[in-house]
């Protein structure tokens, strides 16, 4: 079973990206594709656990109330230089009020999740780092000058 980083830690990783955008998956424990979900809302419901995952052109209002029933959201990064799933991280937790598992999926890097961490996501799947040295990423910095999700108060305010 593949492992992801949730909560900073190490852990199984029990779903799976289905990248199909027109067939459904046959079971449960996948995240799919905004377009599938929203096209075929009521039969992936009746599966069970089923996420839903954004594209980086995709933005998180389409998903509307859909985001109380999600249990997760995935954003995908198709490359690591394309910052827009960081403001798709805070939208989710800041406007739409999302409380679920936040998961940054694709092409993203070990230094970025310091960064990702305090845009609201919980879980990594990262494809090509040792997880194990990763887990140090989160403590690249020992203050934040700005506001994020992981502080409410900015550096002078706190002082």
């Amino acid at each position: 079973m593949p492992k992801i980083i949730k909560d900073q830690q190490i852990c199984d990783d029990s779903w799976q990206v289905w990248r199909d955008t027109e067939t459904l998956p046959e079971t449960a424990g996948y995240i799919v594709p905004l377009s599938l979900w929203l096209s075929n809302k009521e039969a992936l419901k009746s599966m069970g656990d089923v996420a839903v995952f954004l594209a980086s052109d995709e933005s998180p209002k389409a998903l509307g109330n859909d985001v109380n029933e999600l249990g997760l959201i995935a954003v995908d990064f198709p490359k690591f230089a394309d910052g827009r799933g960081f403001s798709y991280g805070r939208e989710l937790r800041e406007q739409l009020g999302f409380t679920g598992d936040l998961r940054a999926i694709g092409d993203f890097i070990r230094d970025q999740l310091y960064f990702l961490n305090r845009c609201g996501f919980n879980s990594f799947a990262l494809e090509t780092a040792d997880l194990e040295e990763s887990l140090a990423s989160f403590q690249d910095f020992s203050e934040s000058y700005q506001v994020g999700i992981d502080q409410k108060l900015p550096l002078f305010r706190r002082r």
